[in-house]
């Protein structure tokens, strides 16, 4: 079945979390592994993420938290070093077929311009604060089947986290890619709801590949 859009998650599939949670360990005053641990914990328990930053400082604001650090010049940050390796080979490799390439993950529009900022090989970028809707809803998965080329079973989205970006894009008629990687796809590789994806891949080039030889 031909392919003619693959739309990327954006954390922990095309960008690694480290930095991330390496300046909220520092913001928050703790050793980066506390922090890390932490995370790992409320992963565990099908927690928010946000959670780890609230058991080392009950009771916080996350959103107010991010004013204050970015009134203290500590934005959010991306830069070459943060995307995985195999991002720049697969999404070339995909453009190189005639394959559209988007990006669209739950990010706030900052993130947007530091995407632009490393030059991807990509057709489109797009996340959930421009479009005023988050993953998992089924709104956000609308918004990709209309901003994509294709009909819905042309179009693949891909991303790590099972519930989020597996079940509710094939719920929209997506056909979707789980991708093993970082915490939550690892935690959830043999998950049903992983399992049930079109593809479930180690690595970018690897879909790449799977892809581009069914054209």
């Amino acid at each position: 079945m031909t392919i003619r859009a693959v739309v990327f998650d954006i954390g922990e599939t095309l960008t690694s979390d480290t930095r991330y949670w390496r300046d909220w360990a520092d913001w928050l005053g703790v050793p980066p592994h506390t922090m890390s641990a932490l995370v790992g914990a409320v992963i565990a328990q099908e927690l928010d993420n946000a959670e780890a930053i609230r058991r080392i400082k009950p009771g916080c604001d996350v959103p107010a938290e991010w004013d204050a650090r970015r009134a203290a010049g500590c934005d959010e940050y991306l830069d070459e070093t943060d995307l995985y390796p195999d991002v720049r080979p697969a999404l070339q490799l995909l453009c190189d077929a005639g394959i559209w390439v988007g990006i669209a993950g739950n990010q706030n529009a900052r993130v947007n311009q530091l995407l632009r900022g490393l030059q991807l090989p990509a057709d489109a970028i797009a996340t959930s604060a421009e479009w005023g809707i988050a993953k998992p809803a089924a709104g956000f998965f609308e918004k990709v089947a209309a901003w994509a080329p294709g009909e819905r079973h042309e179009i693949v989205y891909v991303g790590d986290h099972p519930a989020n970006d597996i079940t509710p894009a094939r719920a929209a008629g997506l056909r979707t890619a789980h991708l093993r990687r970082g915490p939550i796809g690892h935690l959830r590789a043999d998950h049903p709801e992983a399992t049930a994806a079109d593809w479930c891949v180690n690595s970018l080039t690897d879909l790449a590949d799977h892809l581009t030889a069914e054209q």
